[in-house]
């Protein structure tokens, strides 16, 4: 039976977090059953078992970053153990601290003849402000009276990043319960012992809670530190915009066919599915069948080569709170426009809440984003490599305008295409989004 270790859940991710178990040590598992969640840099996701057995070992606990490939847990056949390795590294210690029990007596000795009432004042102020070190500390530990903290600590049983949080904020892990398998002390454990204690330390707040970006009040400035994904947002947009050549295509569409649709299929009722039918809906399913009549926008540059793509992947621009997601509709030429809703409402929901698969939010052969509904009017997007281009929706603006050499109120809307020029050169473009207004202005088309 395998040594489970932190998969790679996405191209970009380096370590992962292990938000939850799903199972407990000593469960029996069975292949493609829930074993944890796990967070990567672009979301959370379930993953799965990949062998049946049962649960001997959990070598990660809630909380606890690790990088990729990594061991976190131990899946055993009957009767099989974990790898015994824990407890070789236990033997190892313990002759270290025979050596250091022998070794004791000297320094006390030479204590004697000085005061040692200082220098115990002392330690005490480093033992608080600095982290253990390892070996020269515990000798000068244990001589201390029977209240002594480091054996008690060693026996607790904590997580090695609990144990790294809890020497940073002075925590005494003996005093924290632990909440993890088996009584485990966890990195939120030792958070929240140091939140209750946060009004008699000096140190909790500055360290222990890095993430309290939230609560800077309005005129202070602050250093907010990346996340994982904010990092992969930068790193993209600087591959995008430094090497990709983008130039810009705007069009203006008459919406008012558009809004007359979406009126008509909401008299539907509120039960129908056609009634959960949007506007960005039927902008979707335009730009894939736009797509589709003009296939040589569906391209990536790569290399020598321009590769053209037979499916169409539809990717969605979805803002969350961390940055932004692209979940993707695979062969969304295939799909009808109810599909094409239903498919983008869930993958939103989903990505929002951090609970996508990693071949859900990879690839796309293009994207669009749409900033209508939150009052931009027009705007140009990055494009997403290598993704031979992405569209940009502003809102639906009533305008006056001349129809029949009479001024009416009219409904239009921003539609602005950046492509990369090694892809997409502006007649292309421009044959695209001439085909692209043709649909939106002729809604009826997008229901066949």
């Amino acid at each position: 039976m395998p040594e489970i270790q932190m998969p790679k859940l996405s191209d970009t991710m380096t370590e992962g977090t292990l938000v939850a178990w799903k199972k407990k040590k000593g469960d029996q598992v069975s292949a493609g059953e829930v074993l944890a969640e796990i967070e990567t840099d672009k979301a959370t996701m379930e993953w799965e078992s990949p062998e049946d057995g049962t649960l001997t070992e959990i070598y990660v606990e809630e909380g606890g970053k690790v990088n990729v490939g990594d061991r976190i847990a131990f899946i055993g056949g009957e009767g099989e153990e974990a790898p015994k390795e824990e407890k070789k590294e236990e033997k190892e210690k313990k002759p270290e601290t025979k050596e250091e029990e022998k070794g004791k007596e000297k320094p006390k000795e030479a204590k004697k003849e000085e005061k040692p009432e200082a220098p115990k004042a002392e330690e005490k102020e480093k033992k608080k402000t600095a982290l253990p070190k390892a070996e020269k500390k515990e000798p000068e530990a244990e001589e201390r009276p029977p209240t002594v903290e480091k054996p008690e600590e060693a026996r607790v049983k904590a997580s090695p990043v609990a144990r790294r949080v809890a020497a940073e904020l002075g925590i005494d892990l003996s005093s924290v319960k632990g909440t993890g398998p088996e009584g485990r002390v966890t990195e939120t454990d030792v958070r929240a012992a140091a939140k209750s204690v946060a009004a008699v330390s000096d140190r909790g707040p500055a360290k222990g809670e890095p993430k309290a970006a939230p609560a800077i009040k309005a005129g202070e400035s602050a250093r907010i530190q990346l996340s994982g994904m904010r990092k992969i947002i930068a790193q993209r947009l600087v591959e995008s915009l430094g090497p990709i050549p983008h130039f810009y295509l705007t069009v203006e569409v008459n919406a008012g066919p558009l809004m007359e649709a979406r009126a008509e299929l909401k008299s539907a009722g509120e039960s129908a599915d056609a009634a959960k039918i949007t506007v960005n809906d039927f902008v979707l399913k335009a730009a894939v069948q736009a797509a589709v009549k003009v296939p040589r926008v569906n391209a990536s540059f790569e290399g020598d080569a321009i590769v053209q793509y037979a499916d169409v992947d539809l990717g969605i621009a979805v803002a969350i709170e961390e940055g932004l997601l692209t979940p993707v509709i695979r062969a969304a030429q295939n799909k009808s426009l109810c599909e094409i809703s239903e498919l983008a409402k869930d993958l939103a929901n989903r990505a929002r809440n951090k609970r996508m698969k990693p071949e859900e939010f990879q690839g796309g052969t293009f994207t669009v984003s749409n900033l209508g509904g939150m009052g931009i009017d027009s705007f140009s997007a990055v494009i997403n490599p290598p993704q031979g281009f992405i569209l940009a929706i502003g809102k639906i603006t009533k305008l006056p305008v001349i129809d029949c050499d009479q001024i009416v109120v009219g409904h239009r809307m921003s539609l602005t295409m950046s492509c990369d020029h090694r892809v997409i050169d502006g007649a292309l473009g421009a044959e695209y989004l001439k085909e692209l207004r043709h649909l939106l202005e002729n809604p009826a088309l997008l229901l066949v």
